[in-house]
């Protein structure tokens, strides 16, 4: 039986680019209207069973309740068994929980910060990320149907092949010659000396960062490389850049509404298992948008990019090589 697991994030989408810059805020209301229409998906595709990330808002629970008579759906819906935080970690508790569970899929509802946390868990498992947060590189915007229906295809095996599901890259952390965690998209070092508020959005705090992508398109760090050197998804390489004088001045989109002129002194491609040093000490290293690790004087630390990062499904060749299969042609037992 086909099971598919949903990390929904009530923080997402709420930091403080909200007060330094033009975010807007992401509603859990819209969260659970999502969610709600991505259980209509999965049902339509004969998933039978899911498990969620319980959080202090019930985004789910009340997804479930908001649906009208006529469409109750014949999903066994559970949480999984874990004790809250109500920090980033039950994230990452969930995804390892649902991983040990066997769920064929993931749903994951945030943004580039809540999709490190749950890379750190969900081993093998294909994630269909859902973009609810602030720095959104890593999950697509995806109507919440369409990823349902992308999902249920993936955990009842209605694809075949590899260009559905793909391994992403991330980058490797290392301090004093110890792995100590990971990143997507990017890692930035800032001129600083402890963690403090943990969002990025000054541009003149940072010294050098490596990124697994960047596209002119791209909001965050990673649009800096976008914009001088783009990187693609799938590209076996990275792009590692130096700030200050000496070099080009670009504009870069670092947060919402917030666009500035950047120094850079120097750029350079990485190549993968490539390792990185981390030129100046004491300072603090932002995964992903949120700044994580402090390095202190005398310190070392280093990046390492791979591509084992998460498995990721292509909604749209997902669908359609799930069509050519019949899949659409199938009696599921939903009633729309």
């Amino acid at each position: 039986m086909a099971v598919v697991g949903i990390i929904a994030n009530p923080a997402s989408g709420k930091d403080i680019r909200r007060l330094v810059a033009y975010g807007t805020v992401f509603d859990n209301q819209e969260k659970v209207n999502i969610v709600r229409r991505a259980l209509l998906g999965l049902a339509a595709t004969g998933v039978r069973q899911v498990v969620y990330m319980p959080d202090y808002y019930g985004i789910v629970p009340k997804a479930l309740d908001g649906l009208s008579s006529q469409h109750r759906l014949s999903l066994e819906v559970n949480p999984v068994d874990m004790e809250l935080t109500g920090t980033q970690i039950d994230s990452y508790k969930a995804a390892v929980e649902m991983n040990r569970l066997g769920v064929g899929c993931m749903i994951v509802l945030g943004g580039d910060g809540t999709n490190r946390m749950v890379a750190k868990g969900c081993g093998e498992v294909p994630l269909v990320p859902i973009s609810t947060g602030t720095n959104n590189v890593f999950p697509e915007m995806v109507e919440g149907t369409i990823a349902g229906l992308a999902a249920g295809i993936v955990a009842g095996g209605w694809y075949c092949g590899s260009l559905a599901v793909h391994h992403t890259k991330k980058i490797h952390i290392y301090k004093n010659g110890v792995h100590v965690d990971i990143a997507l998209i990017d890692a930035v070092v800032l001129r600083d000396s402890f963690i403090g508020s943990r969002a990025v959005w000054d541009a003149e705090r940072i010294r050098q960062v490596l990124v697994t992508r960047g596209e002119p398109h791209n909001i965050g760090i990673s649009s800096i490389a976008g914009n001088l050197e783009p990187v693609g998804i799938q590209e076996e390489r990275g792009l590692a850049i130096e700030f200050g004088e000496g070099g080009i001045t670009l504009l870069a989109p670092i947060a919402p509404g917030l666009i500035q002129s950047v120094k850079v002194r120097n750029h350079r491609t990485v190549e993968i298992d490539e390792e990185v040093s981390v030129a100046e000490v004491p300072c603090v290293i932002a995964l992903d948008g949120e700044r994580e690790v402090e390095v202190k004087e005398g310190d070392t630390a280093s990046f390492r990019l791979s591509f084992d990062g998460p498995r990721v499904v292509d909604i749209k060749i997902a669908l359609r090589e799930a069509v050519t299969r019949g899949y659409s042609r199938v009696r599921t037992g939903y009633k729309a």
